[in-house]
């Protein structure tokens, strides 16, 4: 079969991604692939099924299976796994921020792009500035902005000034025009007649920095 280096998006059937998940996790598991009766019994179907679905899989390019071998089903290395993509991060459990409580491990997934999952169109952008910071908004911070032209008063946006100067403020309408309210008492509100709104910020990701010591 021949090779690229970069993975390819599969063309699968839900039960033909959930055999070759199957055989993916019983070889990490065991060392070696499961038997066709293994995978029948995993999934409570017939070899001939099973047979079917792997010959299926075979033409795709997707998995080797040799002949005389009971264990020889092989995944293809160019398979590009939904759960396996970089966004997704283990959900081992919960802390408390207060008083302390067991942290209890679960086989759960975060999946960032699930996370902030909206019907309209989502973007990020990386703050620059302490505008904000008293809505724990800070320089270095990466917001996620779902993409739209109006907002509700108090709601956080990405707005385009007359100027062409695009800022991350509080909305409000007001009798004389729009204010664009800072989370920050250093920093002025912006008092305008006309602004373009470019999106409303629904999530907030930051990346840690250890304080060196």
């Amino acid at each position: 079969m021949a090779r690229s280096g970069k993975k390819q998006p599969m063309s699968l059937t839900p039960k033909q991604l959930r055999v070759l998940t199957f055989v993916r996790d019983f070889t990490r598991a065991h060392g070696y692939a499961p038997t066709m009766q293994e995978v029948a019994d995993e999934f409570g179907i017939s070899k001939v099924t099973v047979f079917e679905q792997l010959t299926a899989l075979q033409k795709k390019g997707l998995l080797r299976r040799g002949r005389y071998r009971a264990r020889s089903l092989q995944l293809s290395d160019q398979i590009k796994f939904p759960d396996e993509r970089p966004t997704r991060l283990p959900l081992v459990g919960y802390i408390a921020a207060g008083q302390p409580i067991e942290a209890i491990e679960e086989r759960e997934v975060l999946d960032l792009e699930e996370l902030f999952l909206s019907p309209r169109e989502t973007f990020v952008l990386r703050v620059r500035g302490d505008s904000m910071v008293d809505d724990q908004i800070c320089d270095g911070d990466y917001v996620v902005v779902q993409k739209r032209e109006t907002a509700r008063n108090g709601e956080t946006v990405v707005a385009l000034l007359e100027n062409g100067e695009a800022t991350l403020k509080r909305f409000y309408r007001a009798a004389d025009g729009v204010h664009l309210q800072p989370a920050n008492p250093a920093y002025k509100p912006i008092k305008t007649k006309r602004v373009s709104i470019q999106g409303v910020v629904v999530g907030l990701i930051r990346k840690y920095k250890p304080v060196k010591g």
